[in-house]
């Protein structure tokens, strides 16, 4: 699976989630060091190994500066997501697919059990007043006498049925949306600690993102597979590496780290 990295965004000033980037590495005893100086031209000497195009220090596009043009953040002055001196939230040197560590400057990322626990408590948050309307109004009633499958499937069927299923819907979406919209936090990554945070800065999802997380996460669950669908969902978490993505973060282009 693809591990794409959004456009650099700008994030707001005032995010209280926002990770500072790192101190940069302070340079080695006794000063920088200066890149040994090039052949002479016309000495008939080739370019230094490891440049593919005749420039120094790794340079694929033979401008001479050390690291120039390095499209993985190899000594540019920013990493692959644009977030400062390398690591996808400004922090140590390096990113994804050239750096020291892919991590460096984000906060810890979030601990499968703790994320398996906020969302059992969002869940509930959403179906338990669900449920309440639905005894009342008769939305998912299933009739007392049909005891048999085909008198279950026929309830289900009915357009009252549709209509609480799109009710469902929407409520498990907007809610998802607006608190992570709004602070990166559902009640459960609240009480679990945990926030969504975008994968390029730190910063807070805005509508967009929160929206496509959330028709990516619920959408599927509840009109054709949920058992299925909670199941990729929990394997490509646990698999993904190294930022430990489901689909759905993939499609809102975040992450879900700690935020004790």
């Amino acid at each position: 699976m693809s591990n794409d990295a959004p456009t650099p965004g700008q994030p707001p000033e005032d995010d209280p989630f926002l990770k500072k980037p790192q101190d940069p590495t302070p340079p080695s005893a006794g000063g920088p060091q200066e890149p040994p100086p090039g052949p002479p031209p016309g000495s008939g000497q080739g370019p230094p190994p490891g440049s593919p195009y005749g420039g120094q220090g790794g340079d694929p596009y033979g401008s001479g500066r050390p690291g120039a043009g390095d499209p993985y953040g190899g000594g540019g002055p920013g990493g692959p997501y644009g977030g400062g001196p390398g690591g996808p939230y400004g922090g140590g040197p390096g990113g994804p697919y050239g750096g020291v560590d892919p991590l460096a400057g984000m906060p810890p990322l979030a601990e499968f059990g703790r994320r398996f626990l906020a969302r059992v408590i969002d869940a509930l948050i959403v179906f338990i007043p669900l449920f309440l309307l639905s005894l009342i109004f008769g939305g998912w009633g299933v009739d007392a006498n049909g005891d048999s499958w085909d008198d279950i499937a026929g309830d289900l069927n009915t357009g009252r049925q549709w209509l609480w299923s799109l009710i469902s819907l929407v409520a498990y979406v907007g809610y998802d949306t607006l608190m992570v919209k709004r602070s990166g936090q559902t009640v459960g990554k609240k009480l679990m600690k945990l926030r969504v945070a975008m994968l390029n800065d730190g910063s807070v999802p805005d509508t967009g993102s929160s929206l496509l997380r959330a028709v990516v996460l619920w959408v599927p669950a509840l009109v054709c597979c949920f058992c299925i669908w909670w199941l990729v969902i929990i394997i490509t978490i646990l698999t993904d590496k190294p930022y430990k993505q489901g689909l759905h973060d993939k499609a809102g282009k975040t992450v879900v780290v700690s935020a004790a």
